[in-house]
């Protein structure tokens, strides 16, 4: 009869109470690697080896902090104050400065709204709904720019920075689904779902995923890029704030650059000789095609255009607040995305829904402060202006940082802002 009930207790999850009993004599500590939960010290060293907590081991590529900037770039701003605490003579100060910086460079990038032949079957199809057909013109897009670019060859390694699914990748593969030695390297900080790698398992090109934040990523450790030394492209769609400097530091703080091409078929040759460089384990950069957004999640640390920002008599504490100000050039856009989607909504299919996530994701901001800054101060109008001339600002920074790198850049609106309100590309080729 007793086993009869330590059978039902057992099915119930329950212990006899003999066994409680003596599990209330054992005592309880928090777990070392997270005292979020507790652990019987007796069976501590056994719970250690399988704690989900425990640390894992870091890739042969991690090195943190690598991409990060120095720690002394980090400058303390003191008693920084919000844009809606500052007054009218200061914000002023502050919109004379980002016109006087402007002055002499080109404010306005050039208009490169083009598309590819590899999106054409995709972008007539009407099973497509409102927001898928969106993010396939802003691919077209991306592609034909590239192509116009000549970063469309064989002989490459596409590096996809913030690659969530990694539908760029795919429409660069469908493009280049002829060509020969092309590899594809994604890399993503999160785990992600309703990846499209697994479409390409059985092709000629290879995939590879790198779960890792941009940060602590060094290119130079990457199996398949020492094995194989191919160049790489970096290419990125809506590459959020900060992780758009990241990734220019993870490709040009460790890296050689190519020399122009010569027969349009032929692999580039490299500056040092391929041999030496692939032994030395050096990544050579063909060039970038990279979609900017969210320009007020950018951090002084991490950012590429300091140099160019202290040219132009400004710092960090004018950098924040700029870095705030880019905001307005989105903010004012959100209820016609609203309307957008609300009018649309009978139309959207799951693939829709994935492709809203992401545009709530990069072009939503924190609005309260242009809520609270009174029109008297700065008009609505006015702040669209002033926020897209301190974006503007800020990728010049990166430009220049390009340049110093002997890289020929340019900034090109690839789509209109109907279709997106981040539309600014990124491009730079080997001068």
């Amino acid at each position: 009869m007793a086993d009869d009930n330590s059978n039902n207790l057992a099915v119930l999850g329950l212990k006899p109470a003999t066994l409680r009993d003596e599990d209330s004599k054992r005592k309880r500590i928090p777990c070392p690697l997270d005292p979020k939960h507790t652990v019987f010290e007796d069976c501590l060293a056994k719970h250690l080896k399988k704690c989900n907590s425990k640390e894992k081991p870091k890739p042969v590529y991690y090195v943190k902090d690598i991409n990060a900037g120095s720690i002394q770039e980090e400058e303390n701003i003191s008693d920084e104050v919000s844009i809606a605490d500052r007054t009218k003579e200061e914000l002023d100060g502050l919109i004379q400065k980002v016109k006087s910086a402007l002055q002499g460079l080109n404010t306005k990038p050039n208009d490169a709204v083009l598309s590819h032949p590899a999106l054409h079957e995709a972008l007539n199809d009407p099973k497509n709904g409102n927001f898928a057909f969106k993010h396939l013109k802003q691919q077209a897009s991306l592609l034909g720019n590239m192509k116009d670019l000549g970063l469309l060859e064989p002989g490459r390694c596409y590096v996809e920075f913030g690659a969530g699914k990694g539908k760029l990748s795919h429409w660069i593969h469908v493009a280049l689904q002829d060509a020969e030695n092309v590899h594809f390297l994604l890399v993503e900080r999160c785990s992600t779902r309703f990846k499209v790698d697994g479409k390409h398992q059985n092709t000629e090109s290879t995939f590879d995923r790198l779960q890792v934040d941009i940060q602590h990523l060094d290119l130079s450790r990457v199996p398949v890029l020492r094995e194989k030394g191919l160049p790489v492209i970096a290419v990125g769609k809506h590459l959020c704030g900060a992780a758009t400097d990241l990734a220019l530091r993870c490709l040009f703080e460790h890296s050689v650059t190519e020399k122009e091409p010569e027969p349009p078929l032929k692999r580039i040759k490299l500056q040092e000789g391929e041999e030496e460089i692939k032994a030395r384990g050096d990544v050579a950069v063909s060039g970038l095609s990279i979609a900017l957004c969210c320009h007020h999640r950018c951090d002084w640390r991490h950012y590429v255009g300091k140099d160019f920002f202290r040219e132009k008599g400004l710092g960090a504490e004018e950098f924040a607040a700029l870095q705030r100000m880019s905001s307005w050039a989105t903010c004012g856009m959100n209820r016609f995305s609203h309307d957008s989607k609300k009018s649309s909504q009978e139309n959207v299919g799951m693939t829709d829904k994935d492709e809203e996530e992401e545009v709530e994701e990069h072009e939503g901001c924190n609005e309260t402060e242009s809520y609270h800054l009174s029109s008297a101060l700065v008009s609505a109008d006015e702040r669209e202006h002033v926020g897209r001339l301190c974006k503007l600002l800020i990728d010049h920074g990166r430009l220049h940082y390009l340049q110093q790198k002997g890289f020929k850049s340019s900034l090109r609106y690839y789509t209109s802002r109907d279709v997106s309100l981040e539309n600014v590309l990124l491009t730079a080729v080997p001068q």
